[in-house]
């Protein structure tokens, strides 16, 4: 077996451990303070602004004008159409621009 098979199922057993770790423990609490739950809400967009950051400071004029579409259709609609409008942006301005 290769190496990268056996990094992909470290990472898969440990992305389940802590997974499986996180709810044993948040499940021991009877009541979860506001404070603590306000937290873990705001848990998934500092994982997306940890993602996105590094590529949108190194990004070229096609990435900036695919962001600026993204968040502009993230204001009137889904997830999925915020998605789809910037990629399609993306693909056409790489085309084109750079």
């Amino acid at each position: 077996m290769s190496t990268t098979f056996w990094i992909t199922i470290a990472a898969a057993i440990a992305t389940y451990l802590t997974r499986v770790g996180g709810h044993l423990v948040i499940s021991r609490f009877e009541r979860i303070h506001p404070r603590v739950e306000a937290g873990l809400n705001a848990v998934p967009a500092a994982v997306l602004t940890t993602l996105v950051a590094p590529a949108v400071l190194s990004a070229g004029p096609a990435e900036w004008a695919a962001l600026v579409v993204a968040a502009l259709v993230a204001l009137r609609g889904g997830l999925l159409s915020m998605f789809l409008a910037g990629a399609a942006v993306l693909i056409v301005a790489r085309q084109f621009i750079a």
